[in-house]
């Protein structure tokens, strides 16, 4: 990606924390312009929850290391009607704060709504929606897989917030 004079691209790796799957995705930024640089989903392998909770640490942390971005966006959780759903996903999250603070990342947090509101217009937005917009956004051939278009679109809010302060 071509740079203006004093202009730095921004990495920025969003996470959609999930019990099942997190979705990760790495965003470049250069003054208004932005790119997908690679996105992906982790289905944590193992046979018990701490061996999947390991295997997710692993791969998020081999993604942080070969991508190398500057800072991360993670979603925060929901308020989950079941309390087991609500503990594995904020057993997920717990582990991907854990990797990315472990790598020195300064982490901010936004709320589902904030994410759909930054990338859709309305915090109500379906995930289509959200796919739609990543995919426009981005210029990307194809659609992503759900949950990586969720990561995208919290690494986009990031961006949109770090440039225009009170956005929030």
């Amino acid at each position: 990606m071509a740079t203006r004079p004093g202009t730095l691209p921004r990495r920025v790796l969003g996470v959609d924390p999930g019990s099942s799957a997190t979705g990760w995705a790495v965003i470049e930024s250069s003054g208004s312009r932005a790119r997908m640089v690679e996105c992906g989903v982790v289905r944590p392998r193992g046979e018990g929850r701490a061996e999947r909770l390991a295997d997710l640490a692993r791969r998020l942390d081999e993604v942080v290391v070969r991508l190398a971005p500057d800072a991360a966006a993670v979603e925060s959780a929901f308020t989950a009607r079941n309390p087991r759903s609500a503990l594995s996903l904020a057993e997920a999250r717990g582990v991907v704060l854990c990797v990315l603070g472990g790598r020195g990342l300064a982490v901010s947090s936004y709320s589902p709504a904030q994410v759909k509101s930054s990338v859709v217009g309305t915090g109500r937005a379906e995930k289509q929606q959200v796919v739609f917009m990543i995919v426009r956004l981005l210029a990307l051939a194809e659609d992503p897989p759900r949950d990586a278009a969720d990561a995208a679109a919290v690494a986009l809010t990031h961006l949109h917030i770090q440039r225009f302060p009170g956005t929030r």
